[in-house]
């Protein structure tokens, strides 16, 4: 298929229908209107506004998650916004379908209304960036921007979105790292459309800095801050907010996530697909198969799913994979990769490692013999010996990686997530076999497939 071929199919998949736009504009009436009643009804000076997809065009057919931010005047100290705004939420959802409270950086509301879900999040009832008191507040400000700015193109947002998800780099939460759709958005303004906007991959990574707004002119000395902040820390890329010289909008966008999103615009580009915006599901091989391949082994940690969001989850489990990779290296493993998910009841951290046994001693440096310390590490060790002026000693260690890890674990030498330290001391230690209903994540996981550039 030509590429105008696959963007046509595309579009027909993701587009909303006018069935579709009917019901959203439906939803997002009633809401509002239930939200300036109960303002009214309880005295507050608040103002509800749509924020984010919906509120500026740019969702994807079939999702539907609204965003109504209850904004306070900005003379409200914060401790009575996040009061007022989390009863408000509360009383406003009690008129809705379902709710919940969850956090962020203050309590919000968590409603379903009509088999959509609905943020209540409380806010300030900001005007520009320098009213900007809490994280959320910008986002009246992004939906303000994009909507002045999108000229019709919402369309080629859509687009790149769902090339985005496609390409496993959509979204800006910790556990993903990807582009948040408030960043596909100021790409396509920026370049014009889908298809630009992957033309320029290559350009953007080298141009690194990309400025909208023109603070670089405007506000010289905060941007260039931001800049400076953001190069320090070695980001791919620095899109300082049209909103907000003081807030690069890809600051949580990883170099791997880039990185995949730089080789499939090239690939989309010379070779159309529609697997791009709908890759097939992957078909699981044998994970034994894979292990006999390579000759390597798989040390999979298996508990029960502890009761989190995924917003706390996922970074926790991040966390504890990385911290056992680093102390299995430090005691002579190699590790070759990690991963880590969950399943319906159970949570696990999986790691491919070169061997399950070391040698049963260890070669210890020790100091010159001739200072204080010299003669101290003498005394200690029994098998001791010269090279040069430095002392050496052999030490008798613990082989097996399962007894490593455990003892690494009791000691807490390991760097875990704080809410997991406890379940993953007591999880199941398996070696070379997984669950039947892990089976297809270890394959993929252990085949490279799972985050595969190619195919």
């Amino acid at each position: 298929m030509d590429v105008k071929a696959v963007i046509s199919e595309v579009l027909q998949r993701i587009r909303p229908t006018e069935e579709e736009r009917a019901f959203v504009k439906e939803l997002m009436d009633e809401l509002g209107e239930i939200a300036e009643r109960i303002i009214d009804e309880l005295g507050l000076e608040a103002k509800p506004y749509f924020v984010g997809s919906l509120a500026k065009d740019t969702y994807l057919a079939g999702d539907h998650d609204v965003d109504l931010f209850l904004a306070f005047p900005l003379e409200t100290p914060l401790e009575e916004l996040r009061e007022k705004g989390l009863e408000l939420g509360k009383v406003i959802a009690e008129r809705l379908d379902s709710y919940e409270i969850a956090y962020a950086e203050h309590p919000y509301v968590r409603a379903s209304y009509k088999g959509v879900g609905v943020d209540l999040v409380p806010c300030y009832d900001v005007k520009n960036w320098r009213d900007v008191r809490t994280a959320v507040d910008r986002s009246i400000l992004h939906t303000r921007w994009v909507n002045e700015h999108i000229k019709g193109k919402n369309d080629e947002v859509r687009l790149l979105k769902r090339f985005l998800k496609g390409i496993k780099a959509y979204g800006s939460e910790v556990y993903v790292r990807g582009f948040s759709g408030y960043l596909a958005e100021i790409l396509v303004i920026k370049y014009g459309s889908f298809l630009d906007v992957l033309r320029n991959a290559d350009f953007m990574l080298r141009q690194k800095i990309i400025d909208p707004e023109n603070w670089l002119r405007k506000e010289p000395e905060i941007a260039m801050k931001t800049v400076r902040r953001e190069v320090e820390e070695d980001r791919p890329l620095i899109v300082i907010d049209p909103v907000d010289p003081r807030r690069n909008v890809s600051a949580n966008l990883s170099w791997e996530k880039y990185g995949v999103f730089y080789f499939k615009s090239e690939g989309f580009l010379k070779e159309p697909s529609i697997e791009f915006f709908f890759p097939p599901v992957a078909t699981p091989g044998d994970y034994a198969d894979e292990l006999r391949r390579k000759g390597t082994h798989l040390l999979t940690i298996l508990f029960d799913r502890p009761e989190l969001v995924d917003d706390v989850l996922l970074p926790q489990l991040e966390k504890s994979a990385r911290g056992i990779e680093t102390a299995l290296e430090r005691e002579g493993f190699r590790v070759f990769g990690r991963n880590y998910g969950y399943s319906d009841k159970k949570a696990f951290i999986m790691l491919e490692v070169d061997r399950l046994e070391r040698p049963a001693v260890k070669i210890h440096p020790g100091p010159e013999f001739f200072t204080e310390r010299g003669r101290d590490f003498y005394r200690k060790n029994e098998r001791v010996w010269l090279v040069g002026k430095r002392l050496y000693a052999e030490k008798k260690v613990t082989e097996n990686v399962l007894d490593i890890l455990s003892s690494l674990l009791e000691k807490n030498q390991v760097s875990l997530g704080k809410n997991l330290r406890e379940v993953v001391k007591n999880a199941d230690f398996l070696v070379d076999y997984v669950p039947g209903e892990l089976g297809g994540e270890a394959y993929l996981f252990l085949s490279r497939k799972k985050d595969s550039l190619k195919g």
